[in-house]
This record gives C-alpha cells, sequence and structure tokens, in this order.
C-alpha cells in the first residue's frame, strides 16, 4: 500500500519532496490522517519553508528543522483541542522524510525509519548507492543506547517483544511527527484503550520530534535520489534498489522498485507475486509493511540552460499542473 506524499518543482534546480509513512490506520481515525498529512503540507511546504526561505533568499537546514518543529507544534496542538473528543487522535504518528534541493544543494530532513539513497556513477559508469539519512528505529543498536542513555532510570525503555525492540514496548521508531501519549503526560491512555495503555505513565517524552538533517552538494555524477519508507528497504538492499534505477528507464522506476519489492515479500512467503496481489488490504499488512517511493532524477545539464520547466504540484498519486509556492524564489531573467 502506498501513502500520499507532496511534489513540487521549479525551475532553478529546486524541488521539495514529502513523503509519510503512517503507523496507525485504524478505521475509525482515517480523519485524524488526513488531517495530520494536511497539517505538514500547509505549515511546511506552504508557508514556513517558502515563507522564510523568501525573506533569507535561501533554503537552510535551520529552515528545514524550524519547519518540521512548526509541524509537530501544529499538530500537538490539533491533539490538544480534540483529545476530549477523539482520544485516538494521540496515537496518530507518522514518519517524515523531506528532501529539497535548492541550487546545487540537497538537503534532508528525517524522522523515523525511512531512507533516502543517492545513486551516482563511478568508475566504468556503475552505479554506487550511498545512504544519505540516518534511521530512528530501536533495532539499532545505536538507538537503543542513547534511549537507556537518555532515560537511565527506566528499565522498560527498550524491551524485546514479538522478536522486535520496542520502546516501551510499543513503537519501533524513536523520532516521529505526532504520538503525542508518547511525548506528554496529559495524553496518556487509561486501561481501556489497551494498545496504548502504560502500566508506568511517562514523566517526559521517550519520542522526539527533532529531525536528523543531511546537506550535500551535488556532483556530476549524482544521478538521482531515492526516497522510500521502510516497507521498500525491508525487502531490497541500498545498491539493488540503485541498480532497478540505473538500469532501466526513467519512465515507472518508483513503481518499478514498488513491484520489485513485493515480488520478493511475495517470495518469502512462499508465494507468486500475482498472488500476493490478491490479499485484501486488511490482510495484507501480515505479509509486508506500507511502500511509498519516490525516485528523483538530478538533469545537471537543465542547471545550466535557460529551459522552461512546467510547474508542478502532485499530490496523493494525482499529477496537477499549477501555481507553485517556488513561484516566489523564481530569479529574474
Amino acid at each position: 500500500m502506498m501513502f500520499p506524499f507532496k511534489f513540487r518543482m521549479f525551475k532553478k534546480f529546486a524541488y521539495c519532496v514529502f513523503i509519510f509513512s503512517c503507523f496507525y490506520r485504524l478505521a475509525h481515525v482515517c480523519l485524524c490522517e488526513v488531517i495530520t498529512l494536511n497539517y505538514f503540507y500547509c505549515l511546511a511546504s506552504n508557508n514556513y519553508i517558502f515563507g522564510i526561505g523568501k525573506e533569507n533568499g535561501s533554503i537552510s537546514e535551520d529552515i528545514i528543522r524550524n519547519a518540521v518543529s512548526a509541524t509537530e507544534d501544529g499538530f500537538m496542538t490539533l491533539v490538544r483541542r480534540s483529545f476530549g473528543i477523539k482520544p485516538l487522535i494521540a496515537a496518530m504518528g507518522s514518519c517524515c522524510l523531506v528532501g529539497v534541493i535548492w541550487k546545487g544543494t540537497l538537503h534532508i530532513a528525517n524522522l523515523g525509519d525511512s531512507r533516502a539513497v543517492i545513486g551516482s556513477t563511478g568508475r566504468s559508469n556503475k552505479i554506487v548507492a550511498e545512504q544519505l539519512t540516518k534511521e530512528h528505529n530501536a533495532c539499532k543498536e545505536e538507538i537503543r543506547r542513547e534511549l537507556k542513555s537518555l532515560h537511565p532510570e527506566d528499565s522498560q525503555i527498550v524491551v524485546m517483544k514479538h522478536g522486535t525492540w520496542r520502546i516501551k514496548g510499543i513503537i519501533q521508531v524513536s523520532k516521529s511527527i505526532g504520538d503525542a501519549y508518547l511525548k506528554r503526560p496529559e495524553f496518556s491512555f487509561d486501561p481501556s484503550f489497551p494498545r496504548f495503555h502504560l502500566p508506568d505513565p511517562i514523566s517526559r517524552p521517550v519520542l522526539s520530534a527533532e529531525p536528523s538533517m543531511c546537506s550535500r552538494v551535488l556532483q556530476p555524477n549524482d544521478k538521482f535520489v531515492i526516497f522510500a519508507s521502510d516497507g521498500l528497504w525491508e525487502h531490497m538492499t541500498n545498491q539493488e534498489a540503485a541498480e532497478i534505477v540505473h538500469n532501466n528507464p526513467r519512465t515507472g522506476s518508483a513503481r518499478r522498485l514498488l513491484q520489485a519489492a513485493l515480488t520478493e515479500a511475495a517470495r518469502k512467503r512462499e508465494m507468486r507475486y500475482k498472488d500476493l496481489q490478491k490479499v485484501e488490504k486488511g490482510i495484507r499488512r501480515f505479509f509486508h509493511d506500507d511502500i511509498t517511493v519516490v525516485v528523483i532524477f538530478i538533469d545537471h545539464e537543465m542547471q545550466k540552460k535557460n529551459v522552461n520547466v512546467p510547474e508542478l504540484s502532485i499530490k496523493g498519486f494525482i499529477d496537477t499542473v499549477g501555481p507553485s509556492k517556488f513561484r516566489s524564489f523564481q530569479e529574474p531573467q
């Protein structure tokens, strides 16, 4: 299953990519998921990044970091207003992977275990994959050590449950947007919500919304960037993904990666790909995690030429052409 993302493009080498992979998709709180996405679109893509960027004449790590912070604050305000009516909104959370290419520099912010991988050509024109993001998942020993260091008084900060390391026995990721019940004591759940109830209530946040940042000046041999949720990376390596993109036509690259991941997921369950496709959505989660993929190709020649590039705003699988918020950054001709 794929989830909504937002993509905006404007010439002069500027792109924005937003990918979401929601943890909890409970039927009776689907509206919360939509609200979560809209909050990020409004705060990060439409207002904060572009507004502050326009004032400074550029986009930087600090601007993106502050946009993520504004998104978290905005959603927490929504949780506070809605908790009494729809308490499960406090359990809504999302990984967040943001990529911005601005004037030849790629900026990435990451919360959770989504991943950005850049494909660059090496010797003999062979593609080489490089992971740009750090994954905030309790399966990583580094993350477990960090959590234990931050919470030395809590012997249950990270526990093994159902064969997987989980924070407080519930969640795998250590950073996210939302998940208010693991960040604010006032949003804790009572035993009537057994899935999210903590026997020992938290006194301070056990999850963070502080993103890991990465900036990279793009080089002529950098060819493309793959942005994908962890559902893809469970079934292929960085190098395998890069080779699939590099060795095939550009058109359909993301779909090709998705199909390769699902084929491998089916193989692991001793199924055929076409049989996996027949499994109903509600049951598919037992076979593979949700997968969202975006592939951005880097055309260095376009930066040198005065090429007319259509303004694109793509949201939730619907291609639209219209005004872009990058218009405010257009350089004089």
